[in-house]
């Protein structure tokens, strides 16, 4: 089924019931966008406008919005109320009617919350929850964050869907490249042509719920030729030349959840330089794979991959860390970093993208996806051809 249940979305919040019971608290709200998403289901652009879902400890749900937003969170939302206010900024201020549900709610004296208040994003500017009711705010993100961090099966099958169109827009954007073209021109052509076969084929039920795309993409973002060697470069219309490495990556949003599938390309014959970083390139990938049959926290896995930099004397062209867990967000917890000892457990999903960065050469860098299975094991969910052969574009 392409979509998170009803009864999903209950056992969440019932397991962020028993949190608050346990530790006593009235009630929970949580400002954040995706969190508020995976609760009730309600995706929506955040604003200066204040949005919020409140829980009680009877479990009543309810959602705090704009007037603009109030038909829309009746519709997607699985909560028991929608409260709202005219507009920001306005008079009494917004906030004043999220005082008033906590007050009905019965949600007071100690709360949990993610934030001490709606954060001050496009201009917003308000009390915070504190000074609002009185009570004291009492930090949850961490256990929400522990929560989403174990992908359940409804969120793999999305999760795989996610893949199987980002594999088309990246099969479509390397078949495109070509000398003399711009990068806009193949994105826009690959972008399009993923996104209409993959709404032919899912029907009139697709919904991204993306603030970023409104389909799948194949896109380089700029990193192109020693453009490459940014790994959060910004797309420039570059012109494709004779030589160029390429960085390309693609998604493909599915019910809020996105994969992560990235490759190193040649177009033309690779030289023996840009050979050489791509065959250690592939071995940093294949040392975090192997990682995994042994790793207890995704430091383990970070710290074999920094060890084969260091035996090979390629610690000048390390940049990131091994990779990051994904999910309804692009970069999620925990991190395969050296810093984070968060144990790994079986539904955890990872990107593994250790990559090498030369100034003058460019950027090699493939990210696959790895699921942490129950028997200690790991799938690898990506399947696009990661060899050199399959990656190097006629001129």
């Amino acid at each position: 089924m392409l979509r998170i249940t009803d009864a999903e979305y209950r056992q969440r919040c019932d397991a962020l019931l028993d949190h608050l019971k346990q530790q006593q608290l009235s009630g929970v709200v949580l400002f954040d966008r995706d969190y508020v998403v995976y609760y009730t289901g309600f995706a929506f652009i955040p604003t200066e406008r204040p949005i919020g879902f409140v829980m009680n400890q009877q479990g009543e749900r309810g959602l705090f919005v704009p007037r603009m937003e109030v038909e829309h969170a009746r519709q997607f939302a699985l909560i028991d109320q929608v409260a709202h206010y005219i507009e920001y900024p306005d008079d009494p201020h917004p906030m004043q009617v999220l005082k008033r549900l906590l007050v009905e709610m019965g949600i007071q004296d100690h709360i949990a919350a993610d934030d001490d208040g709606y954060p001050w994003i496009l201009g917003y500017r308000g009390p915070r929850l504190s000074e609002l009711t009185g009570a004291i705010v009492h930090p949850v993100r961490a256990f929400i964050e522990d929560q989403m961090m174990v992908k359940s099966e409804a969120e793999l099958n999305l999760l795989r869907e996610s893949i199987r169109w980002g594999s088309l827009a990246l099969r479509l954007l390397q078949r495109y490249t070509a000398v003399g073209l711009t990068e806009t021109q193949v994105e826009k052509r690959a972008s399009d042509e993923a996104t209409q076969a993959m709404v032919d084929a899912i029907g009139p039920i697709y919904r991204g719920q993306s603030m970023v795309t409104g389909g799948a993409y194949g896109i380089y973002r700029g990193q192109i030729g020693r453009n490459a060697a940014i790994p959060h470069a910004l797309a420039s219309n570059i012109t494709f030349q004779a030589g160029d490495v390429l960085v390309g990556e693609s998604t493909a949003p599915i019910w809020g959840y996105i994969s992560e599938l990235e490759r190193t390309m040649m177009l033309g014959k690779p030289s023996d330089e840009q050979r050489r970083l791509f065959d250690h390139m592939l071995a940093l990938q294949e040392t975090a794979f192997t990682a995994f049959s042994t790793a207890k926290t995704g430091s383990d896995v970070d710290k074999a991959v920094r060890a084969y930099y260091e035996k090979h004397d390629l610690t000048a062209l390390w940049r990131h860390h091994s990779g990051h867990a994904i999910g309804s967000r692009y970069h999620e917890a925990p991190f395969l970093d050296r810093g984070d000892h968060t144990p790994l457990r079986p539904g955890m999903v990872f990107t593994i993208e250790p990559g090498l960065y030369h100034p003058q050469i460019g950027g090699f860098r493939h990210s696959d996806m790895l699921l942490v299975l129950p028997d200690g094991g790991y799938e690898i969910m990506t399947y696009y051809p990661r060899d050199l052969e399959s990656l190097t574009l006629p001129i």
